[in-house]
């Protein structure tokens, strides 16, 4: 079944995803509740898929916030194979995780631009506030100009209780840089911190 590469772009729902690949031989995914669990990170397109994401989630949620991860863990093409688009990223455990959540982060890894932060998502006033805290951290952040809006009302950063969600678009010069990663860890986990009134 997994032997030979359908593309994910013709997917339109994780069925078509699930049809076309095996877990535990493709993809894997990974889900654990937070202390803080009306608080999510999400990383859709993990693993091999856009890396390092899934570390980049993870270590935003910590032990406070939940996580989920969905990881390509294929050879080759992980990307061509598994990139289901996050407006048709339906997969039920996430949709499960997220659905009592106040607010959810999504992480990806996109090729535009510099060393900065591509912000979107319905949830303007906390993608402000991690923008803000991004720029504390000498991240460059942009809330507008850049086409990863993440508005779609079926993207999954949009999928919990509030149905908005911030959607984080990092470039790949950013993952490629450990000081900036550490900064989008620092900047978004306080943010969130806040958001759970446990401080930073």
């Amino acid at each position: 079944m997994a032997a030979s590469l359908v593309l994910a772009k013709t997917f339109k729902s994780f069925a078509d995803l699930a049809a076309a690949y095996k877990e535990g031989v493709d993809y894997s995914i990974k889900k654990r509740s937070g202390l803080h669990p009306h608080i999510a990170v999400v990383a859709p397109h993990g693993g091999a898929i856009e890396p390092p994401t899934s570390q980049i989630a993870s270590d935003i949620a910590g032990q406070e916030f939940s996580c989920y991860l969905f990881e390509g863990i294929r050879k080759s093409n992980n990307y061509k194979a598994l990139h289901l688009t996050s407006e048709y990223f339906d997969e039920r455990k996430c949709l499960e995780l997220i659905a009592d959540c106040d607010q959810v982060v999504t992480v990806h890894g996109c090729k535009e631009g510099e060393v900065e932060v591509l912000l979107g998502g319905r949830d303007k006033a906390l993608a402000v506030l991690i923008a803000e805290a991004l720029e504390a951290e000498g991240v460059r952040a942009r809330l507008e100009g850049h086409d990863f809006t993440g508005t779609a009302s079926t993207n999954i950063c949009n999928q919990g209780k509030s149905k908005a969600g911030v959607q984080l678009e990092l470039t790949e010069a950013l993952r490629e840089s450990p000081d900036a990663v550490a900064g989008v860890v620092r900047a978004v986990r306080r943010v969130l911190m806040q958001a759970a009134g446990i401080g930073a």
